[in-house]
């Protein structure tokens, strides 16, 4: 599965280099208003943007032996402010997700999780390398014997990606994201319950 991920990363930053090449050919105008500080005919990470994505989520449940795993997929949408090759922003996000395991007699599972992070990058043209951070919040579900209890908490993320700009208002996108969700008390259990995770995926934006 990583092997995968990382020669599809490869891919992405490769077919950024090869449209870089004809960034200058292709009109920006349309975002225009957004850009601060660019060089004619750059391509502009400035302004908002809305897109959806899919990956995987694999982690682990603090004090209980189950690793939930499973696909994921969601909607994002951020803002970006750009300074030369300098790109700030700020993006959100809310996933559904299918990481579930079972370690008898528990079942544990993370049917949901969103973020909201600052995003600092530095853009070569239409190629964009970005470190991020912020809030994630979720929940972490337990079940046993037909009892369910869920408790929904707060934690941190941090995490990096790069983004090329497929044209002058649609780019594609590969991350990864570290996640920590705080423990909760668990009747179930009988012990406090927490959720760290790896989420890699990929998306697609439109810059409007």
């Amino acid at each position: 599965m990583m092997k995968r991920l990382v020669v599809g990363a490869a891919a992405l930053v490769a077919a950024g280099w090869t449209a870089s090449a004809e960034a200058a050919d292709l009109s920006y105008g349309q975002r225009a208003p957004y850009t601060v500080n660019q060089p004619l005919n750059a391509y502009s990470w400035a302004g908002p943007y809305l897109g959806g994505n899919i990956g995987y989520e694999w982690g682990s449940v603090d004090n209980n032996p189950s690793k939930p795993s499973g696909f994921v997929g969601g909607i994002q949408a951020g803002y970006n402010f750009q300074n030369g090759p300098w790109v700030f922003g700020v993006e959100g996000d809310i996933q559904a997700a299918g990481a579930d395991d079972t370690f008898a007699p528990w079942k544990f599972s993370n049917p949901w999780f969103g973020t909201l992070r600052g995003r600092v990058g530095y853009a070569f043209s239409n190629v964009l390398f970005y470190g991020t951070a912020g809030l994630a919040f979720g929940e972490l579900r337990a079940q046993t014997f037909g009892w369910t209890e869920s408790h929904t908490s707060a934690g941190w993320t941090i995490g990096a990606g790069a983004e090329v700009g497929l044209a002058p208002n649609w780019s594609a996108k590969l991350e990864y994201l570290y996640i920590d969700l705080s423990t909760s008390q668990f009747a179930i259990t009988g012990v406090s319950n927490g959720y760290t995770a790896s989420v890699v995926r990929a998306g697609v934006n439109y810059h409007f």
